[in-house]
């Protein structure tokens, strides 16, 4: 999951004026967008649970379609570079449990 901020500057019907608003993005999609000035903040409701499991079931379904891909451009660097994917897999699962916890304590002081 990935969770990042851009300033931008926007038409702000409060202010009546352009002014410089925080676009908080979830997975690409806009979360949030807050006025600096105003501080009148807008928030679109996505749920965070459900973006991850959007991500995970996305990544699992197309697992097999990205295996046969590798497999056919060059099965010899498949097969060597297999039992070294294997053994790696639990700390890239784990890398990127902390990465989806980062997310979310990100999301949650931005809030």
């Amino acid at each position: 999951m990935k969770v990042s901020v851009v300033d931008v500057f926007l038409y702000c019907s409060c202010s009546k004026d352009e002014t410089l608003h925080r676009v908080q993005y979830l997975n690409e999609k806009i979360h949030s967008t807050e006025c600096t000035d105003c501080h009148r903040k807008f928030e679109i409701n996505l749920n965070p649970t459900r973006e991850l499991y959007k991500e995970v079931y996305k990544r699992v379904s197309s697992k097999p379609t990205r295996l046969s891909k590798e497999y056919k451009d060059d099965l010899s660097k498949f097969i060597s570079g297999f039992p070294k994917r294997l053994l790696s897999k639990p700390y890239r699962l784990m890398r990127n449990v902390d990465e989806t916890i980062k997310a979310y304590k990100k999301l949650k002081n931005h809030e």
